[in-house]
């Protein structure tokens, strides 16, 4: 295929309205993690506190579960009528079922009704998020060019973390300026009625992008996949790369976002009982060191290779998790816990994400041919986030109440991690120098 066409706009301009986008999506997505301890009264009541949260997750898990339906849809439509498109129907699909999550009533006010609503809320939400969430990657990165790929790409894995921190920090100024009775009656619907301001901006940004050069290329050439899912089933090399992609990329990096971002704030409020303001400092913390690691490998990726950034992350994540997670137990048992040391260790836990999804986004693209790159990449991502990362909150605090200890559930994403880094090392190929147009 020869050398595609250069767009109107910008690298960075291109990359600032795609970013805003997924930012959006993650943002609408993760409120509800920071929001799940407290959604448990509200519209999961019980006796039992742990019973109410493990539903309040279940929620969670539940849009993370139809991300694979979302994926499947979306991702063969991106390939059939081009990535922009889709961007636009994903995003408005978010955006209005997050809007909507702040207009619920509770179980006190509706009963059943109340969790099913919020049910039906999520299941939108996990079906937008994925034909966003890959499906950006892929745009990205057929816009970023052959040079320092992984280093212009990395931005996107930003986008993550940026929505839990601001987030995060949304409920810190509630939690601040209003009383527990204010917050529990409406504070925490503000964080969904904000998100309505963001899908504007995000639709005004996004209405410039354009089709990705080399899509234009393959249309213009009559190249386009009619049956893009089949045809990845159907080719052998493609259905061994969407594995590796499922199991050691997606999976891992999702164990690890969701290990790092995700369980520690609902571990040292539940488990540890930690007061939410210390939390979301110390989350804070953690999260605005985690940027600058994010770009500097996926920078490192670019010049040592993809192969080698990724296993280590996940070498180095089967090693940290269950020792991380001990020590913080052990110093929020302390008289005067040492929350600096507490600080430190989210950070060292934040090393191993940051060199799994540093370089994924480049990744994701390189493994596949042009013709069907958005269906066979969003696909096995979206399942492996929301099937391995999305339920994993939810495995894991069931089964420390399985074994009464707080950290027994944390040997499933250590064992994870090991296996995948396992077949990382004997089967992942190195991508870096691939030419995106094959």
């Amino acid at each position: 295929m020869p050398n595609p066409p250069q767009t109107n706009h910008s690298y960075p301009k291109i990359a600032t309205a795609a970013c805003f986008g997924t930012f959006l999506e993650w943002y609408d997505f993760l409120t509800f993690a920071t929001l799940a301890v407290a959604f448990a009264p509200l519209f999961f009541p019980s006796s039992d506190p742990m019973t109410g949260l493990l539903a309040s997750l279940a929620t969670f898990g539940a849009g993370m579960v139809v991300r694979p339906l979302g994926a499947a849809f979306f991702g063969s439509l991106g390939d059939r009528i081009g990535r922009r498109p889709v961007f636009l129907i994903t995003i408005t699909l978010m955006g209005s079922a997050t809007f909507a999550v702040g207009f619920l009533p509770t179980y006190e006010q509706i009963g059943i009704w109340a969790p099913i609503c919020l049910v039906t809320l999520r299941l939108l939400q996990g079906l937008s998020a994925g034909g966003e969430i890959g499906g950006s990657a892929v745009y990205l990165t057929e816009h970023a060019g052959s040079s320092n790929r992984g280093l212009k790409t990395s931005v996107l894995q930003l986008m993550g973390p940026l929505g839990m921190l601001v987030s995060i920090l949304q409920l810190v100024l509630l939690n601040h300026y209003l009383d527990p009775e204010s917050f529990k009656e409406w504070g925490w619907r503000v964080p969904f009625w904000f998100s309505i301001v963001l899908l504007l901006v995000a639709l005004k940004v996004r209405m410039i992008l354009e089709e990705t050069p080399i899509f234009n290329a393959m249309l213009a050439k009559g190249e386009l996949a009619k049956s893009p899912l089949r045809d990845n089933f159907k080719d052998k090399e493609t259905r061994k790369q969407m594995f590796l992609l499922f199991f050691c990329i997606s999976a891992g990096g999702s164990v690890l976002f969701f290990c790092v971002q995700v369980y520690t704030g609902i571990f040292m409020k539940s488990a540890l009982q930690m007061s939410t303001q210390i939390v979301d400092t110390l989350t804070i913390s953690a999260t605005l060191v985690l940027f600058p690691m994010v770009i500097i490998s996926g920078a490192l990726s670019d010049r040592i290779g993809r192969r080698p950034v990724v296993i280590s992350g996940l070498l180095l994540g089967t090693i940290l998790i269950q020792p991380a997670y001990q020590l913080l137990q052990t110093l929020s048992m302390q008289s005067a816990p040492d929350y600096f040391l507490m600080s430190t260790t989210l950070v060292a836990l934040a090393i191993p994400l940051a060199l799994v999804i540093g370089p994924q986004t480049a990744l994701l693209a390189e493994l596949f041919p042009a013709r069907t790159r958005n269906s066979a990449a969003t696909l096995p991502h979206n399942l492996a986030a929301g099937w391995i990362g999305g339920l994993l909150p939810l495995i894991v605090t069931w089964l420390n109440k399985e074994f009464a200890s707080q950290l027994a559930g944390l040997w499933y994403p250590t064992l994870f991690l090991a296996i995948a880094a396992t077949l990382a090392i004997l089967y992942l190929p190195e991508t870096r120098r691939v030419d995106l147009n094959q």
